[in-house]
């Protein structure tokens, strides 16, 4: 794989009349990120067709103050439209034990909330499920269309940690890493 450089601007030009240059091909890309693990998520919303959810490896932390997430979501997932219009969201923090609730999100052609036990309707009206490691329920601030995806930036308004990692301890974190989901342990510490 090879990385072609970026061509350097003057301090003096603005950067939209930059040129870019030629681009990573979108394989080099994914096997990049291929080997970088990440945690996983999942985003519910309702909508006026009823609830959506979608698992996402994109959800980061931004800020402690103000409280700010941001996440993405691709063009083809079924759930982007509502989520695109939604003011308000559930953001699920997964471990291990949620491995169920991480596989329904991935899920394509499914109904994510037949199982009535499973989930219910916040107050508010966004759907969260039941027994999950965390949850955290935000208003959507920004979105920025960015290639075939769209990042969203949200604001923390009410969160709900059920299952805590206590200090020093690897805890049981669920990752996704190199195409399938992995559990961190004191099993995987290096360090």
């Amino acid at each position: 794989m090879t990385v072609q450089p970026t061509t350097n601007r003057s301090a003096h030009e603005h950067p939209a009349h930059r040129t870019i240059g030629a681009a990573v091909s979108s394989d080099d890309f994914r096997s990049l990120f291929r080997g970088h693990p990440s945690g996983v998520a999942v985003i519910t919303a309702t909508g006026s067709e009823g609830p959506v959810a979608l698992t996402a490896s994109s959800v980061a932390s931004v800020s402690a103050d103000p409280p700010l997430l941001v996440f993405s979501v691709s063009a083809l997932s079924s759930a982007t439209p509502t989520l695109l219009a939604a003011d308000s969201i559930v953001v699920h923090l997964l471990d291990a034990d949620d491995l169920d609730i991480a596989r329904l999100g991935a899920t394509s052609g499914i109904d994510r909330f037949a199982n009535t036990d499973s989930w219910a309707p916040l107050p508010t009206g966004e759907p969260l499920f039941r027994g999950v490691r965390a949850w955290v329920r935000c208003a959507v601030v920004s979105r920025m269309d960015a290639g075939g995806s769209t990042v969203i930036a949200a604001h923390a308004l009410q969160a709900h940690l059920a299952r805590d990692v206590e200090t020093d301890t690897a805890g049981a974190a669920l990752v996704y890493h190199n195409r399938s989901w992995h559990r961190l342990g004191d099993h995987s510490r290096v360090g």
